[in-house]
């Protein structure tokens, strides 16, 4: 029996796969599609043809990356901490959420590691996560390091924007492309009360949206989870901002995750949202989206910026989906609403070779499902709270 197999069969006893059993190395490829390979299309090529043939070009995409359907997934989102400086009440419950000790977690080898195995698989795009990453005091180290990989041509990051401001300089320093900053309102009061810290943190979040701006990062995408009741009355004013400055916001339909007590009731569709919009704004155009984009973008006629959707409850996007996520205790998640993990961690730390770590995430992949379950079913499925998967 292969390693790999073996592998499979000792982390399924340790339940860290959860559903279907890893993949033997038997069954016929269905993903790809180059003729020169038609009379070898048998998952059991050995590590070493398929290294030939990467080289060679012959392969149009990763095999392990490619998923049934043949979704390519080359962006991969990797959560460095689950500790947050923040506490909003759609991504923990208020009671907070039990961290996972620090030796389970991954250390930075580890982080490089699997993004290096990714970056050799086909991933162009790593996005940096949390928790909040920026509380992480090697995320500088860890950017540099990810430049370096050959392949890697996006290196991004979300973040609550509270301490950025005063990193900024060194992040652009060590390479990183793009950023994207959490922002659900522009009122020092509400933040207060949806972040659950001091309502004068608002400040130096908004601080830190001129200065990204500044430095060149273009667009810069705010993000923006919309509540009704809460937030809903602001939409117009972040379409606002866009008139003068190249900022990106991306309103997002308030999705269900553990604890964070989520109901139709709040959730406001990209639909409503519109309409809202052409209120004030009725001359609004659509813009051309690119393959893989999550956000249906519009713009204002003569506004520097844009704005656009997230429409992952009414309107989702999981035919086109490209991404791949990693915990940062070291699970792979093949979708965001899932349940469903694999430990790379465990598989690293058992002394598995980056061969069986490919065929592990091969696995992972091709039993991603068609979509998710949908917002009625989502809300009774058991998953992480979002700040425990990386936003």
């Amino acid at each position: 029996m292969k390693k790999s197999v073996k592998l499979g069969q000792t982390l399924l006893k340790n339940n860290v796969i959860k559903g279907e059993y890893v993949r033997t190395a038997a069954q016929p490829i269905q993903e790809v599609h180059s003729p020169k390979i038609q009379q070898g299309q048998q998952e059991g090529l050995s590590s070493k043809l398929r290294s030939q043939l990467d080289k060679k070009n012959i392969l149009p995409f990763s095999y392990f990356l490619t998923d049934k359907l043949g979704r390519q997934h080359d962006y991969l989102r990797i959560s460095l901490t689950e500790r947050c400086n923040l506490r909003c009440t759609y991504c923990m419950p208020e009671e907070g959420v039990p961290l996972t000790q620090k030796s389970n977690l991954l250390s930075t080898e580890e982080i490089l590691k699997i993004a290096g195995i990714f970056v050799q698989q086909g991933v162009k795009k790593i996005r940096l996560t949390g928790g909040e990453p920026l509380v992480r005091q090697d995320v500088v180290q860890i950017i540099q390091e990810l430049k370096k990989l050959p392949g890697l041509e996006t290196v991004g990051m979300t973040t609550n924007g509270v301490v950025l401001a005063r990193k900024l300089q060194d992040l652009k320093t060590a390479g990183l492309d793009a950023i994207n900053i959490s922002l659900d309102t522009l009122v020092p009061q509400k933040f207060e009360f949806i972040s659950r810290r001091p309502k004068n943190t608002h400040s130096r979040v908004m601080e830190a949206i001129d200065k990204s701006a500044e430095a060149g990062f273009n667009p810069l995408k705010i993000n923006c989870v919309v509540m009704k009741g809460l937030n809903d009355d602001e939409i117009v004013d972040f379409v606002e901002l866009t008139k003068h400055k190249a900022i990106d916001i991306r309103f997002i339909e308030y999705m269900p995750f553990d604890g964070n007590k989520w109901n139709t009731k709040k959730m406001v569709s990209y639909q409503s949202m519109l309409d809202i919009i052409r209120t004030r704004f009725p001359d609004i155009l659509k813009i051309e989206d690119t393959p893989n984009d999550t956000s249906k973008g519009y713009q204002v006629p003569g506004h520097a910026g844009k704005f656009g959707f997230i429409t992952s409850m009414t309107d989702h996007f999981c035919g086109t989906c490209n991404r791949l996520r990693m915990t940062a205790d070291g699970n792979l998640k093949v979708c965001l609403f899932g349940n469903s993990e694999v430990s790379l961690r465990d598989a690293i730390r058992s002394g598995s070779s980056n061969d069986d770590l490919v065929e592990l995430i091969g696995a992972a992949v091709k039993r991603k499902k068609p979509q998710h379950a949908g917002m009625t079913s989502l809300k009774d499925m058991k998953n992480r709270p979002m700040i425990l998967i990386g936003g």
